[in-house]
């Protein structure tokens, strides 16, 4: 439970930092790499907890 509210934090955090730092004309750019280094940090934590599509279907094939 912990760990699914802190990716989707970390997704939002990202996505406001990235959207900060873009929002200014004088863009800082290390804020900007920051807040898109969370993003793909939560996207990846995220991801990583779907499971594959078909992943009964390839254990049928593998016994063929």
């Amino acid at each position: 439970m912990k760990n699914t509210i802190l990716n989707y934090a970390l997704l939002i955090v990202g996505a406001a930092i990235a959207l900060y730092a873009n929002a200014d004309e004088d863009q800082n750019e290390y804020i900007l790499i920051l807040g898109i280094v969370v993003l793909m940090l939560g996207v990846y934590r995220v991801s990583r907890t779907i499971p594959g599509r078909n992943e009964e279907r390839d254990d049928v094939n593998d016994e063929l």
